[in-house]
């Protein structure tokens, strides 16, 4: 809840000032923009950002709640349907007060409130879509940095299979080597026991 202003109140007491602010509230949900004086304007902002709130939460309690300070049931239904389906993705700032200069007749600070809602700003759609593209960029860099792991182990076993390969070879090498001298240890053993007979 906002600090109460200090100062003296909007009406002559605090049950006009209560009534004022409530159909200030209901004229701007039914219009959606309205001209006041600054003052009532700065007033009118936290109160009706408020019943947006309540309205955001649509339970009955909270209908219930807006139903005690705004009577007509066609406004509160609006801002429950309606502007709270508007603003629904937005965090706060349902409102914006824009000053239009002072009044002919008594110089007074003049300002127009109005409820803001269009979707929320471009920008922010463009900050999501970036942190959305950094995490895809990061992705791709975790599996860029996996890959050549991979592609390290790959080579690796590349590498391993020709010295496999050639060590296969040399081992292959070295049994025909034998079987061949093999038969010549034989050949020479038997002409040897040839010769002794």
């Amino acid at each position: 809840m906002p600090t109460p202003t200090k100062g003296p109140r909007l009406g002559g007491g605090p049950a006009h000032e209560r009534l004022m602010l409530a159909n200030l509230a209901a004229a701007l949900f039914e219009h959606k923009r309205i001209t006041t004086t600054v003052t009532k304007a700065k007033r009118l902002k936290p109160y009706a950002e408020r019943l947006v709130t309540f309205a955001k939460r649509g339970d009955l309690a909270s209908r219930r709640r807006v139903l005690g300070l705004i009577s007509n049931k066609g406004i509160v239904h609006e801002l429950f349907t309606d502007i709270a389906q508007a603003v629904e993705n937005r965090d706060g700032g349902y409102t914006r007060i824009t000053k239009i200069g002072n009044r002919k007749g008594d110089n007074a600070p003049m300002a127009v409130i109005e409820l803001v809602l269009e979707p929320v700003s471009a920008k922010q759609a463009v900050v999501a879509e970036a942190t959305s593209a950094a995490k895809r960029d990061a992705d791709k860099k975790d599996a860029a940095a996996a890959a050549p792991a991979a592609e390290e182990a790959e080579v690796a076993e590349t590498e391993a299979a020709p010295e496999a390969e050639a060590a296969e070879t040399e081992a292959a090498e070295t049994e025909a080597a034998a079987t061949e001298e093999a038969p010549a240890a034989e050949e020479a053993a038997d002409e040897s026991a040839k010769d002794a007979k």
